[in-house]
């Protein structure tokens, strides 16, 4: 590809569209690259044994000496989770507010790696800053997540705003505020074009204030005759805060349980984003010493995440969180289509052995903006083009819906996949080429060694089981010497199927013996034989496809 041309803007996703999560946004000026967020996300269902999803960066990676930097929005997961893996590859500066830094140290520091502190360059939201060739302005917004910001990027064709994840909430917690003032400075400079948060465009109305949970956690704890548990995300520290402000009014000592959720808190009271009053929080060793009507519990897992302690309560795995009667369990987060039955049956579990939960709107509301939020940001800002971006396609394509309602035509408006690119020349957009993009799926110490076929692999072993069949030939005679033994695990209940077996046993020992007769001695050969013969046999007999592994033997 080449890149000649004077005054070239290209800006496409790497993630974070199509999906929730994974998000990464680049944008190309001329020969610079910015790079908006690095996250992960967290592996679907049919993922079987991934732990997490990350953005293909291959381009980056070819085009190293051209990325001028990362600029992080917030502290979510979804934003920074995938940053200490693009951190290995490309050693260029990393721009975010105080919080967000702090958590993404922590990150490498964890995975054990060295980095050097001046490559992370701290920002006040209310600064410009020249970065490589370009100025970029950065606007403070309101998310569930402190210290948020959306930034702009000056470009020869206009500015490029890039919203990060926010909503306007004027009676927050915190005191922080969407900056409506620095935004519409900024659309009165001329917008060519904006990037925009579209998770909740599919939500009419206006996204509820957090104002409104403190007082419910007050009813709560009130009337609450034993512990009370709060799981939540990590990250969302104003819902902690405004758990911590209602256990102190009555009288409650609060016990923090799970390691990545101490670090946060830690981080958060040391920057000055929590507050925790002197005597408020117990160890666990002090917390047992104590009536459970005066302790409050608050959880999250090892991401971070409100789901794993809920799912380990139900399933009594977490010892220190095994329910009491009276125990009052809340959880504080969103039900999401990826996670929702998870959650209901864990709930569900829950309260079919008498312990009463309380989760939904009256506990928690989200950070993200609803359909007028959105449309009080593209009145704020009148971009001249819109992409709307971290979401699933319909979220997306209600974002370029409610873009209409406000006077943007769908021809303004551009629905990308993962690598879509859309250039702009003299102030005008087309879709262009595409760049390398995709997923790279993380399992253990692995990244990107598990793919679509190793994916097929594990649902077959998860749906239907597996045969292995084991057989030793004589490398002379080129005669069966033992077996053919038929080992099954997941497939069939042994002790019932002797006769399945015993016919198996048959068809592979004439595949076999067909084989030798007509002098066939590759085992590959052999095996897609005794593969194919007992796929078909055991389809018609059971109409399962177990994974069938030959392995065969010379002596």
């Amino acid at each position: 590809m080449t890149h000649s041309r004077q005054n070239s803007v290209r800006i496409y996703a790497m993630g974070g569209v199509g999906e929730i999560g994974s998000n990464m946004t680049v944008i190309e000026i001329n020969r610079d690259i910015y790079v908006v967020d690095a996250g992960l996300m967290h592996p679907h269902e049919d993922m079987l044994g991934v732990d997490t999803v990350i953005p293909d960066i291959s381009y980056l990676i070819e085009n190293r000496d051209r990325v001028q930097a990362v600029l992080l929005t917030h502290g979510h997961q979804a934003n920074i989770g995938g940053l200490p893996y693009l951190f290995k590859e490309l050693a260029v500066p990393i721009y975010g507010t105080r919080l967000t830094l702090a958590l993404v140290k922590e990150a490498l520091k964890e995975l054990g790696q060295n980095f050097n502190r001046e490559q992370f360059i701290a920002i006040q939201p209310e600064q410009d800053l020249m970065i490589g060739s370009c100025k970029v302005s950065f606007f403070r917004t309101y998310h569930s997540v402190p210290d948020s910001i959306g930034l702009s990027i000056h470009s020869p064709q206009g500015n490029i705003v890039h919203t990060g994840d926010y909503k306007f909430d004027f009676t927050p917690v915190g005191g922080y505020r969407t900056d409506v003032s620095k935004i519409s400075e900024i659309g009165d400079e001329g917008v060519l074009c904006m990037l925009g948060d579209s998770k909740h465009a599919e939500l009419p109305g206006k996204a509820p204030s957090d104002a409104e949970i403190g007082e419910r956690f007050n009813h709560l704890l009130y009337s609450a005759a034993g512990r009370v548990i709060m799981t939540v995300h990590a990250t969302n520290l104003y819902r902690i805060q405004q758990f911590v402000e209602a256990c102190v009014r009555h009288g409650r000592k609060i016990v923090f349980e799970g390691k990545y959720l101490e670090k946060v808190i830690s981080i958060a009271v040391k920057e000055g984003f929590l507050v925790l009053p002197e005597n408020s929080v117990l160890s666990w060793d002090k917390a047992s010493k104590i009536p459970t009507q005066g302790l409050a519990i608050v959880t999250s897992g090892p991401d971070g995440d409100p789901l794993t302690p809920l799912t380990g309560m139900a399933n009594h795995l977490n010892k220190r969180l095994r329910f009491k009667e009276n125990d009052l369990i809340i959880y504080a987060a969103s039900l999401t289509p990826s996670n929702e039955k998870t959650v209901t049956n864990a709930i569900d579990q829950l309260m079919s052995e008498g312990t009463q939960v309380v989760f939904g709107k009256s506990v928690h509301v989200s950070g993200h903006g609803s359909a007028e939020d959105l449309k009080l940001m593209l009145q704020l800002v009148r971009p001249k083009y819109l992409l709307p971006i971290d979401g699933e396609f319909k979220m997306l394509k209600t974002h370029q819906e409610l873009a209409e309602s406000m006077g943007i035509t769908p021809e303004r408006v551009f629905l990308l996949d993962k690598g879509d690119v859309v250039t702009f020349t003299n102030g005008e957009a087309r879709q262009s080429d595409t760049v390398p993009a995709g997923q790279l799926l993380v399992d253990g110490l692995g990244i990107g060694d598990v793919g679509n076929i190793v994916l097929r692999d594990r649902r077959l072993l998860s749906q239907d089981g597996t045969v292995i069949v084991v057989v030793t030939l004589g490398r002379k005679n080129k005669k069966i010497l033992a077996g053919p033994e038929i080992i099954t695990r997941g497939f069939v209940y042994v002790r019932e199927s002797e006769d399945l077996l015993d016919q198996a046993n048959q068809i592979v020992s004439e595949v076999l013996s067909k084989a030798l007769t007509q002098h066939v001695s590759e085992w590959s050969s052999l095996k897609s034989g005794i593969r194919d013969a007992l796929s078909r046999y055991f389809f018609d007999k059971t109409r399962r496809r177990p994974m069938i592994l030959p392995i065969i033997m010379e002596f």
